[in-house]
């Protein structure tokens, strides 16, 4: 049986020191007489404390010793530890982790036909296809334009020089210009990719885009340890195209029914909107029809 391809139970632990760190005795009504704490954060007696856990077993738990936490007990730690929503799936993929299995040998992924006619359907709005770890499998020409015009149009179809969001927002320069506010971008993402990452501990390529952003990137590399969380499937963000100028765009990222881990990623701007009339001049600049790639013949 392979190991994992990410460390989980490493994982785990520096996912609750992250979440304890970032409360204060006071934060969680405890009481605070004062005395230097050598450490940020609540300390790992008074989070077992507030979970009603022995400090013993939450240790265990924290150096990735114990792997059957209960949910009674991955309930009273999120509480205490006030998690969100997405920060509370997240801890319970990395305690309670599937069994590992071998993966197959399988074809680079592809977006399905159907979702090629719906991009092709999507006329006047920015969409693309990204597969399980941020890839692009297909775009239709606005999405292209609007998020990365300087490449290919075809290049989604070559697995071996298919762009990747993640790659590109922090390793390619042309897609630092298009993200005024930046560092929010680059927060979004990585909470994303933490979700990925727990989800998919035994995912060999997700580690290894990990680790080549861990190595080439100093903005990753700083926000990476932090362990944010977030599934970002929706909300606004902000561009600077160097053709039409500023945008203000709602996206939605959409799950596949499949279980393949594909989704679909659209922009819409408001009626009436100077972004909706950038986007139509944007559409207007690249074609009066918008298209998609080619299905790949096998």
């Amino acid at each position: 049986m392979d190991s994992p391809a990410i460390d989980t139970p490493a994982e785990l632990g520096n996912f609750l020191r992250t979440r304890r760190a970032r409360l204060q005795p006071e934060d969680v009504g405890l009481v605070s007489y004062g005395a230097r704490r050598r450490v940020p954060g609540l300390r790992r007696e008074e989070l077992a404390q507030l979970a009603g856990v022995s400090v013993a077993y939450y240790t265990r738990l924290e150096q990735g010793q114990s792997h059957n936490a209960s949910e009674g007990v991955l309930d009273a730690l999120a509480r205490a530890l006030r998690l969100t929503a997405d920060e509370r799936a997240h801890l319970r993929e990395l305690a309670r982790p599937a069994r590992t299995r071998r993966r197959p040998a399988v074809r680079p992924d592809k977006a399905r036909p159907g979702v090629r006619q719906l991009l092709a359907a999507l006329d006047g709005v920015p969409a693309l296809a990204l597969g399980p770890r941020f890839e692009v499998l297909a775009w239709n020409r606005l999405g292209h334009a609007l998020t990365a015009g300087h490449l290919d149009f075809e290049s989604p179809g070559r697995p071996l020089d298919r762009p990747n969001t993640q790659r590109l927002l922090f390793l390619d320069p042309h897609t630092r210009e298009l993200y005024p506010d930046r560092d929010e971008e680059l927060r979004r993402a990585v909470s994303a990719l933490r979700v990925a990452a727990g989800q998919h501990p035994d995912d060999q390529q997700l580690a290894e885009l990990i680790g080549e952003l861990s190595m080439k990137s100093t903005e990753f590399g700083g926000l990476w340890p932090r362990h944010a969380v977030s599934n970002c499937t929706y909300g606004t963000k902000h561009f600077h195209h160097p053709l039409v100028g500023d945008l203000e765009l709602d996206f939605e990222m959409m799950q596949t029914p499949d279980g393949s881990g594909q989704g679909l990623l659209t922009y819409t701007a408001a009626d009436g909107s100077p972004s909706e009339a950038a986007l139509r001049l944007l559409a207007a600049e690249h074609g009066p029809h918008v298209r998609v790639l080619e299905p790949e013949r096998p």
